[in-house]
């Protein structure tokens, strides 16, 4: 399954300083939230550590494409699969309108929770604004890179078919210490599902009768891996490669929610 997310800010600042700022890509975890780190490793060559929808995902990215003022696109060679490109419009009167295009591919089950409630795409928005408020703030780019990559024809946006050498690699992923913004998507569906198992087994095994659907949704975020706090049960490595689409809802029977032999 591949997302696409497409979003557009108004900075007010000439065109040369908002594309100088994009540049300092290492800048970028003063703006962008949820990405920890950014390498550069060449001209064309970017490692990445971000957290997405409440896992750790590490990638490198080539740069495809860069032309000063007007646009710089990219896709990952391996690890999370992505690519895409943000472009820079001189509005004149020194605005900038800058677009992101951002195609994705999300793995596991938490990635695919988030990426049912939208938090990829409103994390993109919210970067964005982040970025105007930086740059407009700064009065000025905190460094610039001016030089020009290209790989033979003008490559367009760069979709996830473009990262196809990414694809069906790990990503190096594992569960955040907390997975607090998938544990907050995954609620409404994790009660639902936990109802749905409750009701084939004719109620729930780790909790009283009296608890009703408060602990139904306890049960389901124990299992799921998405509860905050100490009660958490981290997904093993094996489970996330394998999309964690196989572990069912009742393993573990045994154990408890406030067992704490089940987080890591």
């Amino acid at each position: 399954m591949t997302t696409r997310v497409e979003k557009t800010v108004l900075v007010n600042v000439p065109v040369s300083r908002a594309y100088n700022q994009w540049t300092q890509f290492e800048d970028f975890p003063q703006f962008m939230g949820g990405v920890q780190s950014v390498r550069q490793l060449g001209d064309d060559r970017l490692e990445w550590v971000a957290q997405i929808a409440g896992v750790r995902r590490e990638w490198q990215a080539r740069i495809l494409e860069q032309v000063p003022d007007r646009k710089i696109a990219w896709a990952a060679t391996e690890g999370a699969t992505n690519a895409g490109a943000v472009t820079f419009e001189d509005l004149g009167g020194d605005q900038t309108s800058v677009t992101l295009v951002l195609e994705y591919e999300p793995e596991g089950l938490l990635e695919k929770v988030g990426d049912k409630a939208g938090i990829v795409e409103n994390q993109a928005q919210n970067d964005l604004e982040r970025f105007k408020q930086f740059t407009e703030s700064e009065g000025y780019a905190t460094g610039a890179w001016r030089g020009s990559v290209e790989s033979g024809a003008p490559v367009g946006t760069p979709g996830t078919d473009d990262a196809a050498a990414s694809r069906g690699d790990s990503g190096k992923s594992g569960p955040s210490g907390k997975a607090v913004a998938a544990g907050v998507a995954a609620a409404g569906a994790a009660a639902a599902a936990a109802a749905a198992v409750a009701g084939s087994t004719g109620g729930s095994t780790r909790g009283s009768s009296d608890s009703g659907g408060a602990q139904r949704g306890a049960d389901a975020e124990w299992a799921l891996g998405t509860g905050a706090g100490d009660d958490i049960r981290m997904l093993t490595d094996d489970e996330i490669e394998a999309g964690a689409s196989d572990v069912p809802l009742g393993a573990d029977e045994d154990e408890s929610p406030g067992d704490s032999g089940t987080s890591r």
